[in-house]
């Protein structure tokens, strides 16, 4: 049974036939729905209709019954699109955690300036507008959205460990004389083991449950092995006197990435023997203005932060400050790093954005540095297609090219792929998110993957389902303007 005869209702606007633009709409009447994320398509990606992409941001989708934003977290692919919400005419809160709203302001402003203005005054008042909006709600705690004498709707966001801030959604809905029905929406979910954070834990259960499935064809390195790879590559660039060039997303993976860093370079620097390599020499080079901001913010919140990481710090450390990080704000200043890495040996490691090569301070690296062997592009997240970084990615190891700003690169570095790096739950992590509530979801819908991805893991939960005598609907959604009603 379902609370009325038709709702509630699921309509996704995006994150449908791949894993960016980010963008679900949950309606628990004819009058009242609430947006879960609204965020940017990236690479050839587009919404399920077609009818908004990379370049087409208008908002394609009625906003009449939408009476709030609910942001998982401060990706672009999941908020990205907030910007042209809000030129549509959206006037709702934005409800997020309490460390989504501190970092959500510094994402949205570099959004703005990137696609409309960067006139400072114009600047300071979208984001004043933002901030206005903004409505922090503890983790764990259910919060009423909606109450009326026919339904109330009430949220809780819990700890969903991909990035600082980052939450999954049970959204509940109980009507007049009608069951209770919950659905809950994973956003994006964290790996077991990533730097920093506590690791996600399931709801006691679900009637649906919407989840990502970015790896869910695949198994991520555990942490010590990637750990390993890493060091491996760093002490390739001493030895061969090369520049590491590590793409990363300006929040998240590179606050992780500098965090491993540091461990290596530290562990390194204790042992008597080191290998002759100048382990206290290595510069790690944070070349991005704006995950420098983040980085500021990641120190604020440590309160958030999981009991390893606080044991370093109160061992004296400092995770993500340490003595050899440098960072470079001003673009004339990395123009200058990137002719200095380029022509002399001075061995590096470069930490820029943006993740997916497709801009930023990364490309102007890359074109200085693909064709030199000593050199090595290290991938630590996924590549979407039709991005740079798949191309480089895929084409690299067999002695390919990539196109840059119209110019053709042969690719001669050395490239690597860290998949245990990902900020995403691999297989095994979303098959034990979705099996591990004590009550099981009836309904899974699979969306923020490629088709391969969401099909295996499709198949991997019936099989599951079947071991244990279950009856699951595993649902793979293909069309955004899709509204069936749930639990029927």
């Amino acid at each position: 049974m379902t609370p009325t005869p038709d709702f509630p209702q699921i309509h996704h606007h995006g994150a449908v036939t791949g894993v960016t633009g980010s963008c679900h709409e949950w309606q628990v009447d004819a009058d009242h729905s609430f947006l879960i994320d609204c965020g940017l398509f990236q690479g050839a990606e587009t919404s399920g209709s077609g009818r908004a992409g990379r370049e087409r941001l208008a908002i394609d989708f009625d906003l009449r019954t939408v009476q709030a934003l609910i942001a998982t977290h401060v990706h672009i692919d999941h908020v990205g699109r907030i910007p042209w919400l809000l030129a549509a005419g959206f006037e709702g809160p934005i409800l997020c955690s309490p460390p989504s709203a501190k970092l959500l302001p510094i994402v949205l402003e570099d959004a703005f300036k990137l696609s409309f203005t960067r006139e400072p005054a114009e600047v300071r008042r979208y984001r004043k507008l933002v901030e206005q909006r903004l409505q922090p709600i503890p983790y764990n705690r259910w919060h009423t959205v909606l109450e009326t004498p026919k339904l109330k709707a009430r949220i809780r966001l819990q700890r969903a460990g991909h990035i600082l801030g980052s939450a999954y959604v049970e959204c509940e809905v109980k009507a007049a004389g009608q069951p209770k029905h919950r659905t809950v929406f994973s956003g994006d979910l964290g790996a077991p083991h990533a730097p920093i954070l506590p690791a996600p834990k399931p709801p006691y259960g679900c009637d649906t449950l919407v989840i990502e499935s970015t790896y869910g064809d695949r198994n991520h390195e555990d942490r010590k092995t990637r750990r390993q790879r890493l060091e491996r590559t760093l002490q390739r660039a001493l030895q061969d006197e090369g520049t590491v060039l590590i793409p990363a997303f300006s929040i998240g993976r590179t606050q992780e990435l500098l965090y491993e860093l540091e461990d290596i370079l530290f562990r390194n620097q204790q042992k008597k023997i080191k290998r002759n390599l100048p382990w206290d020499q290595l510069p790690v080079i944070l070349d991005s203005p704006l995950a420098s901001k983040f980085t500021t913010v990641y120190r604020q919140l440590q309160p958030y932060w999981d009991d390893e990481a606080l044991k370093r710090v109160t061992q004296g450390r400092k995770p993500l400050g340490f003595a050899q990080l440098l960072t470079v704000d001003r673009h004339d200043a990395h123009l200058r790093m990137v002719r200095h890495l380029a022509k002399t040996k001075r061995p590096a490691v470069v930490v820029a954005g943006s993740g997916m090569c497709n801009a930023g301070r990364i490309v102007n690296y890359l074109k200085a540095m693909l064709d030199e062997p000593r050199h090595n592009v290290l991938f630590v997240g996924y590549q979407a297609a039709g991005t740079p970084g798949r191309d480089i990615q895929q084409y690299g190891p067999k002695g390919g090219w990539v196109e840059l700003d119209g110019q053709r690169l042969d690719i001669k570095a050395d490239i690597t792929s860290l998949g245990g790096y990902s900020a995403h739950a691999d297989q095994a992590g979303l098959l034990a998110f979705a099996t591990g509530m004590r009550k099981w979801p009836r309904t899974v819908r699979l969306v923020h993957g490629d088709p391969d991805a969401k099909q295996t893991l499709a198949r991997k939960l019936q099989q599951q389902a079947r071991a244990k005598g279950c009856v699951l609907r595993v649902e793979v959604p293909r069309a955004a303007d899709l509204g069936v009603p749930l639990g029927t």
